[in-house]
């Protein structure tokens, strides 16, 4: 048990000292580029306001922090980040990190969801065309995923939407909710379901493709290694064979590849919350984007980063529990 709590504390060691220099040199970069483009929040506002005078502008600049050189405002909200402060946004008048806990949970309830689909029929259609290899199940999934992984996930969410939403009416076309409803409990559920079901599968569309080749490939391989054949010498039932030795140490890479797309997932979110009006981190920094407004961007990026680091950590620790064999060095 000591063993194990100090292979955690290396783990987690080793985790940080990778990430936060990177996520200090990728907050570095995206504040500099932001910078770079013309105007900011209070050109934009000026502009929404129908003008404003240059001493209007000038008092808000000031109020903001806006007037002063870049590298200093840099530094002024890294001491702010570290007092747990994400600063103040002038285009939505409200606290940073206020905003980005409002839309999170919608964000990350997009994500699981899609992950969990894309692993399960993935992993389901990677394990039927490994052992139907050649055969007709192999080439119509082979087909199907080819299809996937070529159509963008946002055509194919606009596909859905017209044929589930505007021609059968059986789906709901945006947002998560029904605003105004008056549901039970379960009445609610399943209205968040339903809200749910088209942006979920068009944001798993994508990595279905993926994880189904992988397991596939990593299968076949492992299916002709000496233990594998001393497992079925030894008289084990094909099933357990398949579950316990091949698809285990298949499920290796494919877990590798998950968490390594989690920011590609992310970024992916960003464009179906747009398609599907999903009230979440994407459509919250379209908006931040479109109103120059750099505190909730960097905000939005400074979160998006712990949660790559969250998911690198629990992928290797899924990786200790598939092959116990690996240890932190």
């Amino acid at each position: 048990m000591l063993e194990k709590r100090h292979w955690l504390l290396a783990l987690l060691g080793r985790t940080l000292l990778q990430v936060i220099p990177t996520l200090l040199g990728i907050l570095l970069i995206m504040f500099i580029i932001l910078h770079l483009i013309p105007g900011d929040a209070v050109d934009v506002m000026a502009g929404e306001s129908g003008g404003a005078s240059a001493a209007s502008m000038a008092l808000m600049r000031d109020q903001y922090g806006l007037n002063l050189p870049a590298w200093q405002q840099f530094i002024r909200w890294f001491v702010h980040v570290l007092q747990g402060n994400l600063g103040f946004s002038p285009r939505f008048n409200a606290p940073v990190t206020e905003l980005i806990f409002s839309r999170l949970p919608a964000t990350l309830g997009l994500m699981v969801a899609a992950q969990v689909v894309a692993l399960t029929f993935g992993v389901v259609f990677g394990v039927v065309m490994a052992l139907f290899v050649g055969k007709w199940p192999d080439r119509f999934l082979s087909l199907f995923t080819l299809l996937l992984y070529s159509l963008p996930g946002f055509w194919i969410g606009l596909m859905l939407l017209v044929l589930f939403s505007v021609e059968l009416g059986w789906l709901p076309s945006g947002g998560n909710i029904t605003i105004g409803a008056q549901l039970s409990f379960w009445g609610t559920l399943k209205d968040s379901v339903l809200h749910a079901i088209l942006p979920v599968f068009s944001l798993a569309s994508f990595f279905i493709a993926i994880y189904s080749r992988l397991t596939r490939a990593s299968m076949l391989e492992i299916t002709h290694q000496d233990f594998v054949r001393t497992a079925r010498a030894k008289g084990i039932s094909p099933l357990r064979v398949t579950v316990r030795h091949v698809l285990r140490c298949a499920l290796i890479p494919v877990v590798t590849v998950a968490g390594l797309h989690i920011a590609t997932m992310l970024s992916g979110a960003a464009v179906i919350e747009t398609v599907f009006a999903w009230p979440g981190l994407g459509r919250l920094a379209l908006d931040a984007v479109m109103a120059r407004d750099v505190n909730v961007l960097l905000g939005i990026l400074f979160f998006s980063s712990l949660l790559v680091l969250v998911a690198n950590f629990l992928v290797d620790l899924i990786h200790t529990w598939l092959d116990p064999r690996i240890k932190v060095r």
